[in-house]
């Protein structure tokens, strides 16, 4: 049975259901029908990814949890969410008047503080950001939009985990290059270039900079890493599985996505309200 009611911010609209429900694999023939709409799974599993609670912690007018749990896995072995991600990212694009396929791509990598649930062998110590736990690496598009993403140990430097996320990229794009901060500089732009064929450029600071200021490229993945953290799951890491870490930030990247599409216009930022005490 379906839910009565839409009553969670973290919900599909239809708009973006409608998005999303064409490109979810078809039910298997055989056996028995799906108890549960797809809709209140899928609304579930972004309940998980933007509220940040446990599985278990569901609210009960979704379906169990148990079922939810099992969806999210069958379509992580299927490949769904890497499915998805392309195919609202070129339409947004499209939307935006650009090339449904990016040609230019902007790198960074993320420390975060893993949970008592990331083990020993997945987890390690950034020296520079002084954060135990993991490092997530993401490519996105100019806009700001994920082309792909890759979770290890905090501990790994940033010019040897970008080997792996640019291979990836190099699979599965046809983005040749990359705009990247001074920790992507020295061997690694040898590499890419020789082995890839793709051209790492370092965006650094100008030499009479003082403090913070935006530099060009380089602030759209900034800004995405912020769309990503304030989906609270991602907060901090609490996946035993790494590769469970890359799917929770697909599902955030495409509901950000979708909803824009669905939205038609970029988020604006809340109006701050001053408020009078009474006299």
């Amino acid at each position: 049975m379906a839910r009565r009611k839409r009553r969670y911010p973290s919900d599909t609209s239809d708009a973006q259901w409608a998005l999303i429900e064409p490109l979810l694999p078809e039910a298997g023939s055989g056996g028995r029908p799906e108890k549960h709409p797809r809709r209140d799974v899928v609304d579930a599993i972004l309940y998980v990814v933007r509220a940040g609670c446990a599985w278990r912690a569901l609210p009960a007018d979704f379906p169990p949890w148990q079922t939810v749990y099992w969806y999210f896995n069958r379509w992580e072995q299927q490949k769904v969410t890497e499915q998805i991600l392309p195919v609202v990212r070129g339409q947004l694009r499209a939307d935006e008047g650009r090339d449904p396929e990016p040609s230019a791509g902007i790198i960074d990598s993320q420390s975060v503080r893993g949970a008592d649930t990331v083990g020993q062998d997945t987890r390690g110590y950034d020296a520079g950001k002084k954060v135990n736990g993991r490092k997530r690496f993401i490519i996105t598009d100019t806009l700001g939009l994920l082309l792909t993403t890759m979770v290890c140990s905090a501990s790994v430097q940033d010019r040897d985990g970008a080997k792996s996320i640019l291979l990836d990229l190099y699979l599965r794009t046809r983005v040749r290059f990359v705009f990247a901060d001074a920790g992507f500089a020295g061997r690694l732009l040898d590499w890419a270039t020789s082995i890839l064929r793709t051209t790492v450029e370092v965006v650094r600071k100008p030499p009479e900079q003082r403090g913070f200021a935006v530099l060009p490229r380089r602030w759209a993945v900034e800004r995405t890493l912020a769309w990503l953290t304030a989906h609270r799951r991602l907060a901090r890491d609490y996946e035993r599985d790494p590769a469970v870490s890359e799917a929770m930030i697909r599902w955030a990247a495409i509901n950000t996505i979708t909803r824009r599409l669905a939205r038609g216009t970029p988020a604006a930022r809340q109006q701050k309200y001053m408020i009078t005490p009474a006299t």
